[in-house]
C-alpha cells in the first residue's frame, strides 16, 4: 500500500531522487548531464524548458514501470501475459475450449478498454488468475497505474497498518486500494468471513461501484455463493460482465484431485437413447411413473436447475438415468463430477493422513463447489457422526448456492428422513428439489410387492 502512494505521486510528478537511474556520463546527447534545454524559439512557453535527453527518459521509463510492478503486487505474476495463456487449455473437449477462449476475448478487450468491472469465476485451475495478471501487466507496460492484489492478502494488510510501529495508517492504505485507478481483486471468497473482513469488503467495492471504476473480480464461488450485497454489485448488468469458466483444471493433469473419484467413465455407454422402458414387463402404473422420470431427467439435463433426487430399489434405472444426466452435460461440454457417496467419505478419511497427496480442504472443496454434481447411493455409507457432518456440509453449501446436483438413493425420503434429518429436509423444499420415486422393481431381480408405499 506505500509502494501504491509513492508510484500515484510519481505518476503525477517526476522528481528526481536517490533511487532513480543515474545519468550515463558517456552519452552522446547530452554528455552525462542526463538533461537538454529544448531548441524552441524566443517567447515560446517551453523556450530554456529542461527536459530529460532520450537516453535517460528511456531509463527512466523502465524504472517508472518496475516501481508500478512493486506498487501493483505483479513481481511474480509478470510472467502471466496474454502471450503466454495457452486459449485452448490442454486436453479440454471443444465446447470447454469455446468457453475459455471467450474468457480470453473479454480479458484482452478490458485490458483494451477497461470499463467497469469484469467478474471471472470458476474453479481452482482454470486460468481466471492468469487472465487477471494478463489484464495488469498490459496495462502496467502501458504505463497505467494497476493494484493487484489478493483478498486474503490484502485484508492483512489492513489489519497490519493498527499495529503502533506501522509504516502506513489504515485510513491511508484504504484510500489507496478504493481509489486505485485499476484494481483486480483475486481470491474473492476464500477470505475468513468475520464481520470486520466483511465490512472492508463491503467498503472498498461500495467506493468502486458508486464512482464506476474499473475493477477485476475473481473468485471461485457462484454469484448466488456470494452474500446479497457482493451478488448485488456484481450482478448489475448495467456495470458488471460476469463469466463463469465451467471448465476443468487443466493445469492438473496428473495431479490427484476430487476428479480421481469421478466414475464416470464407467457409465459412459448410460444414456437417454438405449433407456429400457420395459413395456410389457411394468404395470401401466410403474411404466408410466418410469416414463416420468426420464421426463424428469431430460429436462433437468437440457437446463439443470437445483436438486433433481431419484429414489427406488437397487436395478430400478436410477443410476442409469443420473448417468444419462451426466454424460449429456459433458457431450455439451460442462464439467461433471460424478462421485459414489461411500467413496467420497473414504477418500475425505484418506486425505486426513500425512502421506496423502491431496489436501483435505483442496478435495473437500472441489466437491462442494463442483458446477454440476451427481451422488450416487446415498444411504449406503457409514452413518457415523463424522460421515453424517461431512455429508451435511456439502449439502448445505450446495443448498444455499443453488448448485445443480443430481442424488440417487434406495430408501424413501420417508426413511431418510428418520435417519437424516437435516439431509432430508433439503431434498423435502421442492421450491428447489424435485424429488421422484421410480416404482418399477429392479431390473435383475424378480418382481416384488411393495412394502413401503413411495412418494
Amino acid at each position: 500500500m506505500k509502494n501504491l502512494a509513492t508510484a500515484t505521486s510519481a505518476e503525477s510528478t517526476p522528481t528526481s531522487s536517490s533511487t532513480e537511474p543515474q545519468p550515463d556520463a558517456t552519452c552522446p546527447i547530452c554528455g552525462g548531464l542526463g538533461y537538454v534545454r529544448l531548441d524552441a524559439p524566443l517567447g515560446h512557453p517551453d523556450f530554456g524548458r529542461l527536459v530529460p535527453c532520450s537516453h535517460r527518459a528511456a531509463q527512466l521509463a523502465d524504472k517508472r514501470l518496475e516501481d508500478l510492478r512493486k506498487a501493483s503486487n505483479l513481481q511474480f505474476l509478470s510472467h502471466m501475459t496474454f502471450a503466454t495463456f495457452r486459449q485452448e487449455g490442454y486436453g479440454l473437449p471443444p465446447r470447454q475450449e469455446e468457453i475459455l477462449k471467450r474468457a480470453y476475448d473479454l480479458a484482452k478487450a478490458f485490458a483494451d478498454n477497461p470499463r467497469g468491472w469484469l467478474v471471472l469465476s470458476g474453479l481452482a485451475g482454470v486460468g481466471k488468475t492468469h487472465l487477471a495478471a494478463a489484464i495488469a501487466n498490459q496495462r502496467l507496460e502501458q504505463g497505467h497505474l494497476v493494484l493487484f492484489v489478493s483478498l486474503p492478502d490484502l485484508l492483512d494488510h489492513l489489519r497490519s497498518s493498527f499495529i503502533p510501529d506501522s509504516e502506513a495508517a489504515y485510513d491511508e492504505r484504504l484510500e489507496a486500494v478504493r481509489t486505485a485507478p485499476l484494481l483486480v481483486l483475486d481470491d474473492v471468497g476464500t477470505q475468513t468471513v468475520t464481520p470486520w473482513a466483511q465490512e472492508k469488503l463491503h467498503q472498498i467495492l461500495n467506493y468502486r461501484y458508486l464512482a464506476q471504476m474499473p475493477t477485476v473480480i475473481v473468485t471461485q464461488s457462484s454469484l448466488e455463493e456470494l452474500d446479497s450485497r457482493l451478488r448485488s454489485w456484481l450482478g448489475d448488468p448495467s456495470l458488471s460482465q460476469v463469466y463463469r469458466l465451467e471448465v476443468r483444471d487443466f493445469r492438473a493433469a496428473g495431479q490427484p484431485s476430487a476428479e480421481a473419484l469421478n466414475v464416470l467413465h464407467l457409465y459412459a455407454d448410460k444414456t437417454f437413447e438405449n433407456f429400457e422402458f420395459r413395456h410389457g414387463e411394468l404395470s401401466a402404473e410403474e411404466e408410466g411413473n418410469l416414463r416420468k422420470a426420464v421426463e424428469y431427467a431430460r429436462a433437468f439435463a437440457a437446463e439443470p436447475g437445483g436438486w433433481l433426487v431419484f429414489s427406488g430399489e437397487y436395478g430400478c434405472g436410477k443410476t442409469h438415468l443420473a448417468a444419462a444426466i451426466a454424460n449429456y452435460r459433458m457431450q455439451q461440454g460442462h464439467p461433471v463430477l460424478f462421485i459414489v457417496v461411500p467413496d467420497l467419505l473414504d477418500h475425505l478419511r484418506a486425505a486426513f493422513s500425512p502421506q496423502s497427496a491431496v489436501p483435505y480442504d483442496k478435495l473437500f472443496d472441489e466437491v462442494r463447489h463442483a458446477p454440476f454434481l451427481v451422488l450416487d447411493d446415498l444411504g449406503t455409507q457409514s452413518s457415523t457422526p463424522w460421515a453424517q457432518e461431512k455429508l451435511f456440509q456439502v449439502f448445505n453449501h450446495r443448498y444455499a448456492a443453488k448448485l445443480p446436483t443430481v442424488i440417487t438413493m434406495r430408501e424413501s425420503l420417508e426413511e431418510l428422513e428418520e435417519k437424516e434429518p437435516r439431509l432430508a429436509s433439503r431434498m423435502l423444499d421442492l421450491s428447489l428439489c424435485t424429488p421422484w420415486a421410480i416404482l418399477a422393481p429392479s431390473y435383475r431381480g424378480s418382481r416384488r410387492s411393495k412394502s413401503k408405499s413411495r412418494r
